[in-house]
């Protein structure tokens, strides 16, 4: 929660300057007729090394995490690509269809079009939350897809939603509300721009999670239950056991919504590295309020090690 605050917001916008004037927005076609969009920024002294950042659920290329560290990457020579996934940040009218957790053809399809974009050039991938459950699952069909992923990086990934959704059920008051509402005014978006196909107004008067996820797939998806749905983007049991591609799951045990016994049911193959911290929250990591965070600073020591931004403390208690 405080890595969203306001005091934190003015501060990481200036210092993301220079990326967000450096963007060109674009959209990839990433097979079956689906788009999406991405914005990418290419500084002056690129070093040619890619880095796609990917963010987590109803948040976008503009949320303050993904900002600030692609400003930290921008700085170091990375060429920056920021994704946004269907009906995320402004991009309800682009696809009829609406977004769920299972639509991880499209999401291969677009680093598909940017491996080609950049010419082959080996791609870094970083996602939060959600997003890092979409990179996760990229990476473990990076062969067959054909993808060259020189590294994968998932801060505070969705391993279990099952458990997930119990988390945010039972978890602090108003936690689950505010999820709600952020989906809600997604919904009505979609409804606004495809208002032949939508209405939401019925499910929007359930108010809950479980109820609101269930309605919408059974009407909208071809998954015969909720359970069989939350099941599709898992990633626990042996879902990560054909990885190949050197990947990192950095997460707390203190998350309120990635229950940390969920790891305890992950596949470990040799190429994947597990960072758990004690302290942490959810894509959270401040060591101080303003200034990049923990998780931030250490991205960057993984994927540019002869540039890493100063020492990275253990403040946080790695486990």
């Amino acid at each position: 929660m405080l890595a969203s605050t306001n005091a934190r917001r003015g501060p990481i916008v200036r210092r993301a300057g220079p990326v967000v004037a450096a963007e060109k927005g674009f959209l990839l076609d990433c097979g079956d007729g689906v788009r999406l969009q991405c914005f990418h920024s290419s500084p002056q002294n690129s070093t040619g090394r890619v880095a796609v950042l990917l963010h987590g659920w109803e948040g976008s290329a503009t949320s303050l995490y993904v900002l600030s560290l692609a400003e930290m990457l921008f700085e170091r020579g990375f060429e920056v690509v920021r994704l946004n996934l269907r009906d995320h940040g402004d991009t309800h009218h682009l696809n009829r269809e609406l977004f769920h957790s299972c639509r991880l053809p499209e999401v291969v399809g677009a680093i598909g079009n940017l491996q080609r974009m950049f010419r082959g050039e080996p791609l870094n991938m970083v996602g939060f939350s959600l997003g890092g459950n979409f990179v996760l699952r990229v990476a473990a069909q990076a062969g067959e897809a054909n993808l060259d992923i020189a590294k994968a990086i998932a801060v505070s990934p969705v391993l279990d939603p099952g458990a997930t959704l119990i988390a945010l059920e039972q978890g602090m008051p108003g936690y689950q509300l505010y999820f709600v509402r952020k989906w809600m005014r997604s919904l009505l978006k979609k409804q606004a721009v495809w208002p032949g196909d939508y209405d939401f107004h019925e499910i929007g008067r359930l108010a809950n999670l479980r109820r609101m996820t269930a309605e919408l797939i059974r009407r909208f998806t071809e998954f015969p239950s909720l359970d069989d749905y939350l099941n599709g983007y898992s990633i626990t049991e042996g879902r990560l056991a054909r990885l190949e591609v050197p990947a990192t799951i950095i997460t707390a045990l203190d998350d309120p919504i990635i229950p940390a016994h969920s790891l305890e049911r992950l596949a470990r193959p040799s190429c994947l590295q597990l960072t758990v911290t004690r302290f942490g929250g959810h894509c959270g990591f401040l060591e101080r309020l303003v200034g990049p965070s923990w998780v931030e600073r250490r991205i960057v020591a993984e994927l540019d090690p002869e540039h890493a931004p100063g020492e990275i403390s253990t403040a946080l208690t790695s486990v």
